[in-house]
């Protein structure tokens, strides 16, 4: 017997008789689908709370690791976020030219490069931290404080 996804609630900015009619598909049940939906979703309202702070959640992403204090090196952020070298790359670049950025030559291995936050790297993290943390708890407003942590726990465990 297959589970039943529950119940679907539309959101405000639905369309009327929009997409709330094919929450009983098949689909809807996929939990592949519902991650990447809420991935979307999440990161679309995380881009919105960012925009004005001119950064988007690729660059929030690297700009956290940076300032999480394990001197991440390039190689390293494109591997955890699953993202090209190339990306990193640019996204580095970017992040470099508005001074929230350094490269540092890994003491580890001098062909490496560390990722590191600026002062005001550290700063403009502090900022966008509150906004992506606002823009979740609004993603997620249907799910109680308890239902948010097991979500976190389940998605960690399955990440990792």
């Amino acid at each position: 017997m297959t589970a039943q996804p529950p119940a679907f609630t539309a959101r405000d900015d639905s369309p009327p008789g929009g997409i709330e009619r094919l929450a009983g598909t098949d689909l809807a049940g996929e939990s592949f689908f519902l991650m990447a939906r809420l991935a979307s979703t999440g990161s679309a309202a995380a881009n919105r709370a960012l925009a004005d702070l001119g950064l988007k959640v690729r660059h929030y992403s690297v700009l956290a690791l940076a300032c999480s204090g394990e001197e991440p090196t390039q190689r390293e952020l494109s591997q955890f976020l699953v993202l090209d070298p190339s990306q990193i790359v640019s996204i580095i670049d970017e992040l470099e030219q508005r001074g929230a950025v350094e490269r540092r030559t890994d003491p580890r291995d001098r062909r490496s490069k560390i990722v590191a936050p600026t002062g005001a790297g550290r700063e403009l993290y502090a900022e966008a931290q509150g906004l992506v943390a606002a823009a979740a708890a609004e993603s997620l407003d249907g799910l109680s404080v308890a239902e948010r942590q097991d979500l976190l726990r389940l998605l960690q465990k399955a990440a990792f």
